[in-house]
């Protein structure tokens, strides 16, 4: 069984007896319907499970169902013996997107109290933003990611206790011996091909065998392409297109997105894209870093759409497009491969699970930065750069950055193979598996 930290997060808000139904959104196949029946179970003698996707293309009974008591009615018809009360019950609507008109039922459902309830979908953030009547006040919303470096760790057998002591390292800005570091990196680079998608994970621990790997990978992507294809032909095109472009940007020296490539026509701006992009983010497949204009707290104050990079959700999906089932450029770590697109992709993939907001700075003569996060610690910025080169100390675009007065940068992070956590003024180095412990204290 795979442990995710989010169960936490499932069952706490689950025990508190909140009024808010609990709304857990993310992209397809990260695990979303397999933790909140592991939680469910655990914590109600009566678990109801009602899959709207599976409703909809069978016998449609929730398709026009708007109040209160016909939710009820229909849900007696498939578990009229397990609806007892709150306290032992509880109704777990899954793929919810199915029926928009669920998501302002919520509202009610919660305000009635007769049982506890919990949600989830894989298109959320595109169906929240064209649904007329958000019941925000009556719903918690979390996003789910694929399986971050720490759970990955834990899914290879390394325990809680060893994980504790690695924070602690890391915490005192302490570097692991050489043999420690050795297996980590090994375990890295395996989290490179694998990535966090569940199925993926579950593939690679019970056979080690790459193929079925990508074979699972490249079935996640159709999905991905499948759930596009609800939009109109043109929209679809255009958001495969954008999709498709993500590893090659990767290998560019900005890896922005340029938007009169997505069509090869001049003129195009990101506006006549607006959509398409806001699917792809909304949905969970990909990740954008936003351009920063004045890299200073809180970079949300100076953020802009028209600049941005995407990353794909999950590093063993680009792995698998790149590479395909040879794993030695990866794991020989070959001097000809440069795996910088890797990199950055977990470490875009790593703050995005910890709840940070992902921004960048890119100017000619004040410096740049691979990420920006705010630091609320020292209410500055944080810059980020990624190194998977023997060069890692070669930054002058950073070492401009952080020398800028106005900028009031406290300290910045370089990330890279490095074993030594050292420091060089307001930079501090260290090995690229301790991105796992950067968290949003917000």
């Amino acid at each position: 069984m795979l442990f995710r930290k989010i169960g936490a997060v499932i069952e706490e808000h689950l025990r508190s007896n909140s009024a808010k139904v609990l709304l857990v959104d993310g992209a397809r196949q990260v695990g979303k319907t397999y933790i909140i029946r592991v939680v469910g179970k655990k914590l109600f003698k009566n678990f109801i499970e009602i899959n709207m996707i599976e409703d909809l293309e069978g016998k449609k009974l929730f398709a026009g169902v708007r109040t209160v008591e016909d939710f009820y009615l229909q849900v007696s018809m498939i578990a009229g013996d397990r609806m007892n009360q709150k306290s032992d019950t509880l109704i777990f609507i899954d793929e919810i997107q199915a029926y928009p008109h669920l998501l302002t039922l919520l509202k009610f459902l919660s305000q009635d109290g007769r049982f506890s309830f919990v949600a989830s979908g894989s298109l959320l953030g595109v169906t929240l933003s064209q649904t007329t009547s958000i019941p925000m006040g009556s719903i918690r919303k979390i996003r789910m990611f694929p399986l971050d470096f720490e759970e990955f760790l834990y899914a290879n057998g390394v325990g809680e206790l060893a994980v504790s002591s690695l924070r602690k390292k890391f915490e005192e800005n302490e570097s692991l011996d050489e043999a420690l570091h050795e297996k980590m990196m090994d375990l890295f680079r395996k989290y490179l091909l694998v990535g966090g998608l569940p199925d993926a994970v579950n593939a690679y621990i019970a056979s080690k065998n790459i193929l079925s790997v990508r074979e699972i990978q490249s079935e996640i992507r159709e999905y991905y392409a499948a759930d596009a294809s609800k939009y109109g032909e043109d929209n679809k095109l255009k958001i495969r297109r954008i999709y498709d472009m993500i590893p090659s940007n990767m290998e560019n020296k900005k890896k922005r997105v340029v938007a009169q490539n997505i069509e090869n026509r001049k003129g195009k701006t990101f506006g006549d894209y607006e959509d398409e992009f806001e699917y792809l983010i909304s949905a969970g497949i990909a990740l954008s870093v936003q351009a920063i204009s004045t890299p200073v707290f809180p970079l949300i104050q100076s953020s802009g759409k028209n600049l941005l990079k995407l990353y794909l959700n999950d590093v063993g999906l680009l792995t698998g497009i790149l590479y395909g089932p040879n794993i030695r450029a990866v794991l020989d770590d070959e001097r000809s491969v440069n795996l910088g697109a890797l990199y950055e992709t977990v470490v875009a993939c790593e703050l995005a699970a910890h709840g940070f907001g992902l921004f960048y700075y890119d100017n000619r003569s004040k410096g740049e930065a691979d990420f920006l996060i705010d630091d609320y610690d020292a209410l500055s910025a944080l810059p980020i750069k990624v190194k998977s080169g023997k060069d890692y100390t070669v930054h002058s675009a950073l070492s401009t950055f952080v020398s800028n007065e106005d900028y009031h940068v406290k300290k910045a992070l370089v990330l890279s193979n490095e074993r030594r956590v050292t420091q060089s003024g307001k930079i501090t180095y260290l090995p690229i598996y301790y991105v796992m412990f950067l968290k949003n204290r917000q």
